[in-house]
């Protein structure tokens, strides 16, 4: 090696080392086969309460650079999701960079669950955006540290209904504090991403009598919504300033910034998407400025991880739903103690997760 490469080397590590000091990830994995394609992260950003556990993205990122701020995001996001569900784990995530519906195959699958395997469990993994039950399949092939299964193996299949169900509730929470009552009936929805968690989502809202507005950049998807549930189609970034009483963004994050929130007429933002705001403490600010109620991402949305989670400790349907529809005083709590302490929704609920972290460090400390 050069002394122009071995700078170079060593300045990507600072930078990496750098990165994660701020974050406080305690583990970063990187993981390259040539012979399937295979490339992908494993971020594990804490695991005081137990594994980390967290899903597994395949995306097209336009950059390493991207996909690495993606899982770290999303890896801090599954600690905190983890903890003020009253879960015993850590929070951790993966993506394999790659287009899913050309560049994934049974070997490419079986190989991630190779590298998962090798972390001896301080990494569980399960689907997320572009991995499929079938996926999990493949992992469990090559290491049982992988839930998400489908129930014929035992597992509790795809998770996305229970989501919604948790977003669902957390929705009819928000209501409540912003209306006076937590009826959807009759409120106009705006939902953003009709996909796995936002379809069922809709489903909900439906029955319940909501008017609903949807936006995706999938037409069937779109068509479905409008034929089976009454959904009005409307297109690219039209859903933000709709005339409407809830918003819901259920597609990917960081869509909640000045300009976006600087559209909005609702009263309440409530979806499922991680990550929806594009900077934790300004843009909750913001939202709390206009007088909007918003539901921290990862406590509305953790209704996939309770699924998974009781999959790991022996699935019961019944008990993740009961713990799902715990969600609903959840949500109201930290609204309560936001009021209480005079800050945004978003850093009320960090609050509340990293003192249960710490609580539990101090318990584990006397071991």
């Amino acid at each position: 090696m050069t002394q122009t490469q071995s700078s170079a080397a060593n300045g990507t590590a600072f930078d990496l080392f750098a990165r994660l000091e701020n974050t406080d990830h305690e583990q970063v994995v990187y993981c390259q086969d040539r012979a399937t394609g295979l490339k992908a992260i494993i971020a594990i950003h804490n695991t005081v309460l137990g594994p980390g556990l967290g899903g597994t993205r395949m995306w097209k990122y336009s950059t390493e650079a991207e996909a690495l701020n993606d899982v770290l995001r999303l890896s801090r996001g599954m600690t905190y999701k983890a903890s003020i569900a009253g879960l015993n784990l850590g929070g951790a995530k993966a993506v394999i960079i790659g287009d899913a519906s050309r560049d994934k195959s049974e070997a490419l699958m079986r190989k991630f669950g190779r590298f998962v395997d090798n972390l001896n469990g301080k990494y569980i993994t399960a689907e997320d955006v572009g991995t499929t039950t079938r996926d999990m399949e493949y992992v469990n092939m090559e290491s049982d540290h992988v839930v998400g299964l489908p129930e014929s193996m035992g597992g509790g299949g795809d998770p996305s209904p229970v989501t919604a169900y948790g977003v669902y509730m957390g929705m009819k929470a928000s209501a409540k504090a912003a209306y006076g009552n937590d009826s959807l009936a009759g409120k106009t929805i705006a939902v953003q991403g009709i996909g796995k968690v936002g379809m069922h989502l809709v489903e909900y809202l439906h029955k319940e009598g909501a008017r609903l507005f949807v936006s995706d950049i999938h037409d069937a998807a779109l068509q479905y919504a409008a034929n089976h549930f009454g959904a009005t189609v409307v297109t690219g970034s039209e859903i933000y300033g709709l005339d409407a009483d809830i918003f819901a963004p259920c597609a990917l994050g960081a869509i909640l910034n000045a300009e976006n929130i600087g559209k909005l007429k609702v009263k309440v933002v409530a979806g499922a998407a991680n990550n929806q705001l594009e900077d934790e403490t300004l843009h909750g600010d913001m939202l709390r400025s206009k007088g909007i109620v918003y539901a921290p991402d990862f406590v509305i949305n953790a209704g996939g991880l309770i699924n998974v989670y009781s999959e790991y400790t022996g699935y019961v349907r019944e008990i993740a739903m009961a713990q799902t529809e715990n969600i609903y005083n959840t949500i109201l709590a930290i609204y309560q103690r936001a009021d209480e302490r005079n800050i945004n929704n978003q850093l009320a609920a960090i609050e509340l997760a990293e003192k249960r972290i710490h609580d539990m460090m101090l318990v584990k400390s006397t071991f």
